[in-house]
């Protein structure tokens, strides 16, 4: 049977602090059961300890109080739980994340290993590609789209790859967190169809090139080693930088084991 508590035996009951729960009255997130209207006590039911204990743990989880009011006033059980679990998505997602961030952070306070730059003419080739503006932040989902694509063209035409992955990167990507990518999979010439302007031919260019181990979160580090090195040696060009994926996601689970090429466009 349900039973009404004074403010404060509700703030034991549900571990909210008076204040909060005054405040949370204010903002009718979480309205008492009953009001004094002489002396302005409030007075809670037991059966609204559920909501509060939701509320308390929806906020340690830094869920935003407008969108707790609506998951509350949601009447369809379903809809309120497909809520919940959107949250708990995105929350996994910033943990992996941070996650990501520590380690990355971790491995820059030790120090790093000396990169050996080669250098690299790589002929004209052709290759299956898809092309796109994209932010720094939507990379990462852009080219989980793009590529998975790539092959999925290549499999409807019957045509094998003749190489790893790659994509080039343009200049502005990198000055303004904004820029043309350009993701592709090498192709034989004579398996091309004709009229499929999907399939290109990519210029022959000469690169100095370095070969990153590990997680994409780190690629900064060999970038800056490769960079440097050309800025030091070699006269670096304006046009794209580009990564070969010679080990990633589609071989492994594990980020540790990537293996990426990185080539820098050089005179």
């Amino acid at each position: 049977m349900t039973q009404e508590v004074a403010i404060g035996e509700f703030a034991r009951l549900c571990h909210l602090s008076a204040k909060t729960l005054r405040y949370y009255h204010e903002i009718e997130l979480l309205v008492p059961d009953a009001v004094d209207e002489t002396n302005g006590h409030r007075r809670y039911a037991t059966g609204q300890v559920g909501d509060a204990h939701l509320i308390r743990r929806l906020r340690e989880l830094d869920m935003p109080l407008a969108e707790i009011r609506g998951l509350l006033a949601e009447p369809d059980a379903q809809k309120r739980d497909d809520a919940l679990a959107r949250h708990l998505d995105r929350m996994e997602a910033e943990l992996a994340r941070t996650h990501d961030v520590v380690v990355s952070l971790r491995r820059l306070l030790r120090t790093q290993p000396v990169v050996p730059v080669t250098h690299r003419v790589a002929p004209a080739s052709t290759a299956l590609s898809l092309g796109a503006t994209v932010t720094r932040t939507e990379t990462a989902a852009w080219c989980g789209r793009a590529f998975p694509r790539l092959y999925e063209i290549l499999a409807d035409h019957g045509i094998d790859p003749a190489g790893p992955a790659g994509a080039t990167y343009s200049t502005e990507f990198f000055e303004r967190d904004e820029g043309r990518i350009v993701a592709f999979v090498p192709v034989l010439p004579t398996s091309v169809p004709a009229g499929d302007d999907r399939f290109t031919v990519l210029p022959q260019r000469r690169w100095a090139v370095a070969l990153h181990a590990g997680p994409y979160t780190d690629c900064d580090l060999t970038y800056g080693q490769l960079g440097s090195h050309v800025a030091e040696h070699d006269t670096a060009l304006a046009d794209p930088v580009a990564e070969v994926y010679l080990v990633g996601p589609d071989h492994t689970d594990d980020p540790n084991q990537y293996r990426t090429e990185i080539c820098w466009p050089i005179q």
